[in-house]
């Protein structure tokens, strides 16, 4: 009930998203081809898309015409900030390498089939209808690869990825007079060796479908004639490493899915797979210890095997702990928390613009202003609060992500209607209060129809 709701909270329109992927073949249109290029040099002035005057791209806005936000990324804060954006006043230009947002909390529940993953996902044009509607807004399926704060301008390239004879990236500028980085983290792999070529990660649809494709094919495998019991259990033995929500949700997940479906459609190799769960501290560690140690038990109850180590290593069938323990899998899941996205790293272009801190973040200020160049916000997982803010740097939740994306819209807005939505301006605006988070608590399922919820003092910062 409570994740439905927050995935009405991002779109009025609660549609079936069986589109999701595919959506802008159809209403997508590219201000970069030749076609699109003529037409916008006959039009003249607006968003002119050739390479006249060296600037192959979305061009810098002319007075008169609507102000253009950028925003890097559909997670939930960029989501949040296109919904509640005044296309009144702004266009918006999102880029980022996928074209939905991905509600997280249920992607585990995709993996076995308790959902299906076109319920998980929404198009951004469904969030802001007007980047395929309005003239001047767009989704472009790229990749931000450097920024140039000076001239306020984006480098991109196009995101071709798993194409076959795919042509050549195409690279190109978007001017922008306000830039939003709102593209995440990505998953934490503590610098493993084998990590990102033997686990599968938990933070995109399609890592969902890949966890899918892997069991069920484990299952197949496992009853043909001549293979041995400790291939079956190998085959079969699913290993989750990270004892946080995501892990402890798809260990959940998983154990009701052997329960449910596998005793009674893989009878015969019902008593092979088990389900372990490896952690180097305690599992749900931000959550009251009564409430760790009643999913410890229910886990425990639902088959799960808790193991407590550190991995050290990764290797095609197997996994060595620090204690030196090797541990066969057939199926291993890596859900060990986020860490900074290398978009963001300050090899790029960062480090001599903006104070990068904490594994990564962008140092933002109390308004979620970076506070070293102008016209530039970070909101979500890749932001956080600079040290003389005085506040502690939030953690890497949705509810922060959502809540920061829904009050720099509002900032936005009221700059623009102050006349100060453009690059540069100088106009001197009351942006309003600054950004307060209150936590409202956290919550994790176990399996069997149990759930956790920490309603403990709400947390400001």
């Amino acid at each position: 009930m409570a994740a439905s709701s927050l995935l009405r909270s991002l779109t009025r329109r609660n549609c079936a998203a069986t589109d999701a992927f595919g959506h802008y073949q159809h209403h997508f249109r590219s201000p970069f081809s030749t076609a699109a290029a003529q037409a916008a040099a006959a039009a003249g002035a607006r968003d002119e898309a050739g390479t006249k005057g060296g600037f192959p791209g979305l061009r810098p806005t002319a007075k008169g015409q609507k102000a253009r936000v950028v925003v890097l990324g559909t997670g939930w804060a960029g989501s949040r900030l296109m919904k509640d954006i005044d296309t009144n006043g702004y266009d918006v230009v999102c880029v980022a390498p996928r074209n939905h947002m991905v509600f997280t909390p249920l992607l585990a529940s995709t993996c076995v089939g308790t959902l299906e993953f076109r319920s998980i996902a929404e198009p951004v044009a469904r969030i802001q209808p007007a980047v395929s509607k309005s003239p001047g807004s767009y989704f472009l399926l790229a990749r931000c690869t450097g920024v140039d704060p000076d001239n306020h301008t984006i480098d991109c390239e196009t995101v071709t990825d798993g194409e076959k004879d795919a042509l050549e990236p195409w690279k190109f500028k978007v001017a922008y007079d306000k830039l939003v980085f709102a593209c995440g983290a990505e998953a934490s792999t503590f610098g493993i060796r084998g990590v990102t070529d033997h686990a599968i990660f938990l933070r995109e649809v399609h890592h969902a479908q890949e966890i899918r494709r892997k069991l069920l094919l484990n299952l197949m495998l496992s009853q043909v004639p001549g293979i041995s019991e400790n291939e079956k259990r190998k085959l079969l033995h699913c290993v989750v490493v990270g004892g946080g929500p995501t892990g402890v949700e798809f260990s959940g997940e998983l154990s009701d899915f052997i329960v449910r479906d596998v005793k009674q459609r893989y009878s015969h190799v019902k008593d092979y797979i088990h389900v372990t769960l490896i952690e180097a501290n305690e599992i749900l560690s931000s959550f009251d210890v009564r409430l760790r140690q009643y999913a410890v038990d229910q886990l425990v109850k639902s088959g799960v095997r808790l193991v407590r180590g550190i991995v050290k290593d990764v290797q095609p069938n197997k996994l060595i702990l620090d204690n030196g323990e090797e541990v066969p899998y057939g199926l291993l899941v890596w859900s060990t928390g986020v860490g900074a996205s290398s978009f963001v790293s300050p090899c790029l272009f960062l480090s001599h613009l903006m104070e990068v801190f904490n594994g990564g973040r962008i140092g933002v200020d109390e308004w979620l202003r970076v506070p070293s160049v102008r016209d530039v916000y970070a909101i979500g997982d890749c932001s956080g609060f600079l040290e003389s803010t005085g506040k502690e740097v939030l953690p890497a939740l949705a509810q922060v992500a959502e809540r920061q994306g829904k009050y720099l819209a509002r900032l936005l807005n009221r700059v623009m209607e102050a006349g100060g939505g453009h690059a540069n301006s100088k106009a001197e605006i009351d942006v309003g209060p600054e950004f307060l988070y209150r936590h409202m608590g956290s919550m994790a399922t176990v399996g069997r129809g149990k759930a956790l919820v920490d309603l403990r003092q709400s947390k400001v910062g």
